[in-house]
């Protein structure tokens, strides 16, 4: 129950985040992003976001492991 509450809530708020963003202009060129396209620094932040997250996703797959192990360890023990 509450696992279906807290999905719910979540898919309901990536719901109106999506919903509020197709209230912008799109008309309107944003300057920092445009300026960053022209020069090529747009990749670099792309880049440097993307290395990351692939940081992250590593830190949690070895956290994991360890806990995983100290679980073992601890079901062994019992």
């Amino acid at each position: 129950m509450w696992k279906k509450s807290l999905a719910f809530i979540a898919f309901c708020s990536l719901l109106l985040n999506s919903l509020l963003s197709f209230g912008q202009d799109s008309s309107s060129k944003v300057e920092m992003a445009e300026a960053m396209r022209s020069n090529g620094k747009i990749y670099v932040v792309v880049a440097v976001i993307a290395i990351i997250f692939i940081g992250l996703v590593i830190f949690l797959i070895t956290i994991d492991r360890k806990v995983k192990k100290l679980e073992k360890q601890m079901d062994e023990t019992k």
